[in-house]
């Protein structure tokens, strides 16, 4: 069973930055994809930003240049740094991980703030 924890949500002031950290660990896998989504109060959850395997990165338009995802694969490991935040990305973020075998798992999200 695949476990993941997250870290870094808050309250932040609107340009400020705060960056999510999410570690994945349990039985052998292999990953093919790891991502953030958010779900804004109200809204459905929505893709933030994915990065596979293979090296491909895509981020939703609304975060493209202020959003950064990366990834430690020896560490299992994905991150999210994000700059100049605003109100609308206030959201409970949730990590999500791939694995070749077809299995999707959630984190159980954090909670980020944006406050104008």
């Amino acid at each position: 069973q695949v476990q993941l924890v997250e870290s870094g949500g808050g309250l932040v002031q609107a340009g400020g930055s705060l960056r999510l950290s999410c570690a994945a660990s349990g039985s052998d896998f292999g990953i093919s994809a790891m991502g953030w989504f958010r779900q804004p109060p109200g809204k459905q959850r929505e893709l933030v930003a994915v990065t596979t395997s293979g090296g491909s990165i895509n981020y939703a338009d609304s975060v493209k240049g202020r959003f950064t995802i990366s990834r430690d694969n020896t560490k299992n490991t994905v991150y999210l740094q994000m700059n100049s935040l605003k109100p609308e990305d206030t959201a409970v973020y949730y990590c999500n991980l791939g694995t070749y075998r077809g299995s999707w798992y959630w984190g159980q999200g954090t909670q980020v703030t944006v406050s104008s």
